[in-house]
């Protein structure tokens, strides 16, 4: 018992406080994704030899023999997954930026960008999210690089998740980057939380929608976008 709770310690966490103030209820305690204040202060070489260590931990519990030729390389791998790849959107140095032209085809119309591939990880159980994005925007003015895009949908994606705020997040961001309100984002995704372990349902998706500006306020506009999203390809 004294080496768990040495354990947790160590991560910083209070487990037993977290379980008792949370139970079992998956809710997003924040449209911003929640990160302590010194969430940077380690460089990405010390996380990766940390989360080695701490998952090889993990598989020695699991009852693992770690001098297996297949595992021992195991923890390093995923160390170096977890910073590098599907969570490097945690960290702000890697944001994509907006680089914006100017609209000289005077281009009024909404502006599709339909089907963008993401993968993401449900932060309740650190399983995997993988859907499509729509997304859609009218000029006010400026245009961005469509595949500016999809990479700030892959930026947001790349850190623990829940699919509201994932949908909120690349909605905001695009308002900010584009300097309009006109904005319309839908997200479409399986969560394997759902499909590989409780209830085990393979059928279902999660769809949520952002939307701001005439998005928001013109039914007809708002329409037009998602009739655009039954386009066969």
């Amino acid at each position: 018992m004294k080496q768990k709770e040495t354990l947790l310690n160590t991560a910083g966490i209070d487990i037993n406080q977290a379980i008792e103030e949370f139970g079992n209820e998956h809710v997003a305690s924040s449209h911003d994704t929640p990160l302590r204040e010194d969430a940077f202060e380690m460089d990405d070489e010390l996380k990766m030899e940390l989360i080695e260590k701490h998952f090889r931990d993990i598989m020695y519990v699991l009852g693992l023999d770690l001098t297996d030729d297949s595992l021992k390389g195991t923890p390093k791998r995923v160390a170096k997954m977890f910073v590098k790849e599907v969570f490097s959107g945690l960290d702000p140095k890697n944001k994509p930026e907006a680089k914006l032209f100017e609209n000289k085809f005077r281009y009024n119309e909404m502006l599709v960008e339909k089907d963008i591939t993401f993968h993401s990880h449900c932060e309740h159980h650190f399983v995997p999210i993988f859907g499509r994005a729509h997304v859609a925007y009218i000029s006010n003015g400026h245009v961005i690089g469509l595949s500016k895009i999809n990479r700030i949908v892959q930026y947001f994606a790349k850190r623990p998740q829940v699919q509201e705020r994932l949908t909120m997040q690349i909605g905001n961001e695009l308002k900010e980057a584009l300097g309009t309100e006109d904005v319309a984002v839908v997200l479409d995704a399986d969560h394997m939380c759902v499909s590989s372990r409780g209830v085990k349902d393979n059928s279902s998706s999660t769809v949520t929608s952002f939307y701001s500006g005439i998005f928001e306020n013109n039914d007809q506009k708002r329409n037009e976008f998602l009739k655009y999203l039954e386009l066969p390809r």
